[in-house]
């Protein structure tokens, strides 16, 4: 099955780079569907999921809220308020930074690590559905969409 059939569209795209933006945008959006499913459960969303897995990474060292916007997948998603909701959560706690007095500090709490053990056993879970997809077909993938962005 291909795109123009998941789209129900009758003509084929005229151009293959317009074919391929649109498979990536649909795609996109079906692999988010997927991980909010997963996530839902657990009561947060991907962009939190996002900054749990910054801040775990940086464990025990905090991270600034600029920090995690730099390092964020979806830069446009408000790390501010993303933070207040995992804080509200007890899943991160925030302390004014020892180097800049504006800033915050934001480190990930033992009930944020807990939960990401959780979560990440789900997504290893879902992964392994992914692997109808042979290896080296997924190495090429990742490469051809690096060099698109490139």
């Amino acid at each position: 099955m291909g795109i123009e059939d998941d789209l129900k569209q009758g003509k084929e795209y005229e151009n293959p780079y317009e074919k391929l933006i649109v498979n990536i945008m649909f795609t996109n959006s079906w692999l988010m569907d997927q991980q909010n499913q997963i996530f839902k459960p657990f009561g947060i969303t991907a962009p939190q999921y996002n900054v749990l897995r910054i801040l775990r990474g940086q464990y025990p060292e905090p991270c600034t809220v600029n920090t995690l916007i730099e390092r964020m997948i979806d830069r446009m998603s408000n790390a501010s308020r993303i933070v207040d909701r995992l804080e509200s959560k007890s899943l991160v706690e925030r302390t004014v930074c020892k180097t800049d007095r504006r800033a915050k500090d934001v480190l990930v709490t033992e009930r944020g690590l807990l939960l990401l053990d959780k979560v990440d056993a789900a997504l290893q879970q879902w992964l392994k559905s992914l692997e109808k997809l042979p290896g080296n077909k997924v190495n090429q993938v990742s490469e051809s969409l690096d060099l698109l962005r490139s």
